[in-house]
């Protein structure tokens, strides 16, 4: 099949969870014999990657509105050469709008819309009013709506009686042995709590940050991150004495992984969202996780993971498991690495897509 996936910021992922998801996924789909091509906001120096075919427009740099324009000028190059495509997968909700315009055109379209987006402190009333709009564009714009949580499937069936195809995002597994990175940043395997995310208030680094700091350990805090359009919240996050912590900016590929896989313990944070990519990734390396106690991350963790409410619960928590016997922490670890085994593989994600496709545009098969 001739698939295209737009919304994101392009491949290779160097930003968030769904660039990673559309690497992972079209090198897996490209794999299996399909020809994929990704939208990106970045120039690329060859017109492929690993097999991906690369098609670069150029962004309008803006907080609020470089996403939605991106994606709607990517649907006109997609409706220009729209007899080169069988199916358009869209990422990110705000764009449910554009799905409607390739499937006029005879391109049957999915959106994977998310959490709820517009419960991200980072927007303002227009925003929060254009991602509530696209709530309810998506059960109708494209041929089909994707959510990864249940939670969220049973969202947009109870507020919008509208059935959702539902598939999880993945996760890479198995130990990485330590290396550069954490050389590079002085840190020793097992020697260092982890939290990776943006920097962006709904993902609370700086509650983690605060947190630690009220801890007496010898451990250190890894809190690995940045992000666009937030240079004062993450000055705040910055501002710390406490030696403890280690604030690198962002790191991704295989230092991301080398810092999950060896840590004592990884926090995630994050309050909106449906699947959180950073959580079951780093459950895949086996980590350690302590969770904000949301109900989509206790979808992930299933009772593999341990749940805090608050700063003060994180505390209290972080002290609970530097007592912990170690052999309790390791059953976490085991637990947590074949929930994701059982559940979150690329490998089945890219076979319900592959599904999900087929479905749509059956005259391709």
């Amino acid at each position: 099949m001739r698939i295209a996936l737009l919304g994101t910021r392009g491949i290779p992922a160097r930003y968030g969870g769904f660039e990673t998801f559309a690497e992972e996924l079209s090198l897996r789909l490209v794999q299996r014999g399909h020809h994929v091509t990704v939208y990106c906001r970045a120039p690329h120096d060859a017109p492929t990657y690993q097999g991906v075919h690369l098609v670069y427009i150029p962004p309008v740099r803006h907080k609020y509105m470089e996403t939605v324009a991106h994606t709607f000028a990517s649907t006109l190059h997609l409706l220009r050469h729209r007899r080169q495509f069988d199916a358009a997968l869209y990422c990110n909700g705000a764009n449910a709008i554009f799905t409607a315009m390739p499937r006029l055109a005879g391109i049957p379209t999915a959106i994977n819309v998310d959490g709820l987006e517009r419960k991200r402190k980072k927007w303002n009333a227009p925003a929060r009013a254009w991602y509530l709009m696209s709530e309810a564009l998506s059960t109708f714009c494209p041929t089909e709506i994707i959510t990864d949580a249940e939670n969220i499937q049973s969202y947009y069936r109870a507020r919008y009686g509208a059935d959702s195809t539902f598939i999880p995002y993945g996760a890479p597994m198995g130990p990485i042995d330590p290396g550069d990175t954490l050389s590079s940043l002085a840190l020793e395997p097992r020697g260092y709590f982890l939290y990776v995310t943006r920097f962006e208030p709904e993902n609370n680094p700086l509650l983690v940050r605060r947190a630690f700091e009220s801890v007496h350990t010898d451990l250190k805090l890894a809190l690995v991150g940045d992000a666009p359009y937030a240079a004062d919240y993450i000055a705040q996050v910055r501002d710390t004495k406490d030696p403890r912590i280690v604030l690198p900016g962002a790191i991704y590929g295989h230092g991301y992984h080398e810092l999950q896989a060896n840590s004592f313990a990884y926090i995630h944070a994050t309050e909106v969202g449906g699947t959180h990519p950073a959580l079951i990734e780093a459950m895949g390396r086996g980590a350690l996780v302590l969770y904000l106690k949301t109900r989509e991350n206790e979808e992930v963790a299933g009772g593999a993971a341990i749940p805090f409410t608050g700063e003060l619960d994180l505390a209290a928590v972080i002290r609970r498991v530097l007592e912990m016997p170690e052999s309790e922490r390791e059953a976490l670890r085991l637990a947590a690495a074949e929930r994701v085994r059982t559940r979150y593989s690329w490998d089945a994600v890219t076979s319900a897509y592959e599904n999900l496709f087929s479905r749509l545009a059956p005259q391709a098969q």
